[in-house]
C-alpha cells in the first residue's frame, strides 16, 4: 500500500494523516514546528477535538503515523499533500510563502511516479502555476511527465461531528487526466466520496466559491443588524421567523467580524488574481469592508452602553467571553475576538479574556503580544469586577445565565443571553 507524506499538522493535515492511518495507509507527517513533532510522537494531541488516544493510538502503538522536520523523508512517501497556511499581508494580499517554501522544501526529493497535491485554499493558477514552476526548476522532473499534480481544496470543519473528513466529499482536481487519475486513487484509500473535477484551476475556484458565498451572506445579515437596530427590530428574531420558509431562504447569523482561516481571507486571494484579468469584485469587496467593519460596530455599541452607565471607555474594565473564532473549539485563527482586544487596548480599556477551550494565549504571527496571557475563571466575584462582559464567542459549557446575573453590563454579540436592561446586543 502506498505511503501518504503529508506537510503541515494543523486543523487540516492532522485529522487527514488520522483518517489514512485507520484506513491502514503509513503516513509521515511533516511540520517544522518541534514542539509539534515531539507531542505526536509521544502520543500527545494539542488539537483539543483530537483526543491523546488518538494520537497515541496511530503515533505510538500501531505505529501507522510518524512525525517529523526532517523533509529528506519525502523521498521514502508515494504521495505528499500539502496543508499549510496561506495567509494574507498586511496589505490583503495573497501570501504564498508557506506553500513555495514547501516546494523548495520537497522538490530535492522528488522522484518520479510520485504524486504532489495541495489542499491550501489559495486563487486559480497556484498549483499548475507558482507550485509547479518550483517543483519542476529545483527537481530537474517534469509535472504531468515524471510526477502527478493537483488540487483538492480542504473542507475541514473543526470540531463539526457531524462531518468529519471521511464523510466530506473530496473535490480533486489534476494537471493532466492521468494526474487526475492518481490523485483520486490516492483519497480514495480513505474517504467515502472522491469528486473528480477537470482541473487544478476549477478545483481551486470551487473552495473560493464556497468561502465567498459565506462571506457574501454573512455580510449582508451584518448589515441588517445595524440597519435593524436602528430601527428598533432585533435582527435574531428577523431570522429565526425568515428561516421558517421551506424554500429560497437559508440562515445566516451576524457576529462581531468574521474569524478562522477562510472566509476572511480566502474571498481576497481572488480579489487580487482577478486585478490580473482586469475584472473588479465589487460583491466580494464589499462585503469584505462590512466584515471587517464589524468589530468597529461592536466597540461603538460598548462605548454607548458605557456611558448609559456613566462610565468612559478609557479605564474600563472589560471581559471578552470567547477568544476562539467559533463555538465549542480551541481555534482561534483571525479570531475577531483579537481584533476587539486590540481595539479596546488602543481606547485605554482594561482588557482581560475567558475561554474555557484555550487557557492560555497561544504564540501567532498577528497577535504574539497577547501569548502568555491567561483565561479569568468565570466566577460571581469575578464576573461583578467587570465593567462590562464583551460575549464575542458562544461555548455551550459556558452558564450564560450565571453570567447575566453577576454581570452589571453585557454586550452579547451572539444573542446567548435574555433582554435586559443591562444587556446591549451588538
Amino acid at each position: 500500500m502506498a505511503k501518504i507524506g503529508i506537510v503541515g499538522m494543523g486543523y487540516v493535515g492532522l485529522p487527514l494523516t488520522l483518517r489514512f492511518s485507520e484506513r491502514g495507509v503509513s503516513v509521515i507527517g511533516f511540520d517544522i514546528d518541534p514542539e509539534k513533532i515531539e507531542k505526536l510522537n509521544s502520543g500527545a494531541s494539542y488539537i483539543k477535538h483530537i483526543t491523546d488516544d488518538q494520537i497515541k493510538t496511530w503515533f505510538v502503538d500501531k505505529k501507522l503515523a510518524h512525525a517529523t522536520f526532517d523533509f529528506s523523508r519525502v523521498q521514502e512517501c508515494d504521495a505528499i499533500i500539502i496543508c499549510v497556511p496561506t495567509p494574507l499581508t498586511e496589505n490583503r494580499e495573497p501570501d504564498l510563502s508557506y506553500v513555495i517554501n514547501t516546494g523548495h522544501e520537497i522538490a530535492p526529493h522528488l522522484k518520479k511516479g510520485m504524486t504532489v497535491i495541495l489542499e491550501s485554499t489559495t486563487y486559480p493558477g497556484t498549483t499548475d502555476g507558482e507550485l509547479r514552476q518550483v517543483l519542476e526548476e529545483e527537481s530537474g522532473l517534469k509535472a504531468g511527465v515524471d510526477f502527478h499534480l493537483a488540487f483538492s481544496p480542504e473542507r475541514e470543519d473543526p470540531g463539526n461531528k457531524d462531518f468529519s473528513v471521511s464523510k466530506i466529499p473530496k473535490i480533486v482536481g489534476g494537471l493532466t487526466p492521468e494526474c487526475l487519475k492518481k490523485a483520486c486513487s490516492i483519497y480514495e484509500l480513505a474517504l467515502e466520496k472522491v469528486i473528480p473535477v477537470s482541473s487544478c484551476r476549477v478545483a481551486e475556484a470551487i473552495k473560493l466559491t464556497e468561502n465567498i458565498f459565506r462571506s457574501v451572506n454573512i455580510a449582508m445579515v451584518n448589515e441588517l443588524k445595524v440597519v435593524f437596530e436602528r430601527m428598533g427590530i432585533d435582527v435574531w428574531e428577523v431570522i429565526e421567523g425568515a428561516k421558517t420558509k421551506p424554500f429560497g431562504y437559508m440562515p445566516f447569523y451576524p457576529g462581531p467580524g468574521l474569524g478562522g482561516h477562510c472566509i476572511p481571507i480566502d474571498p481576497f486571494y481572488l480579489t487580487w488574481k482577478a486585478r490580473e484579468f482586469g475584472c473588479t469584485t465589487r460583491f466580494i469587496e464589499l462585503a469584505g469592508e462590512i466584515n471587517t467593519g464589524m468589530p468597529d460596530y461592536v466597540i461603538h455599541r460598548l462605548m454607548l452602553a458605557l456611558n448609559d452607565n456613566g462610565r468612559a471607555i478609557k479605564g474600563a474594565k472589560i471581559l471578552i467571553l470567547g477568544l476562539a473564532y467559533k463555538s465549542d473549539v480551541d481555534d482561534d485563527r483571525e479570531s475577531p475576538s483579537y481584533v476587539l482586544w486590540e481595539k479596546l487596548d488602543k481606547l485605554g480599556a482594561i482588557v482581560d479574556y475567558s475561554d474555557p477551550h484555550i487557557p492560555v494565549v497561544r504564540p501567532s504571527r498577528k497577535h504574539g503580544h497577547f501569548a502568555g496571557q491567561k483565561s479569568v475563571p468565570l466566577s460571581a466575584a469575578s464576573i461583578a469586577g467587570y465593567d462590562a462582559l464583551l460575549i464575542a464567542t458562544k461555548h455551550n459549557s459556558v452558564d450564560y445565565t450565571f453570567v447575566q446575573q453577576n454581570a452589571r453590563l453585557i454586550i452579547d454579540t451572539r444573542n446567548v443571553v435574555q433582554s435586559s436592561d443591562k444587556v446591549w446586543k451588538a
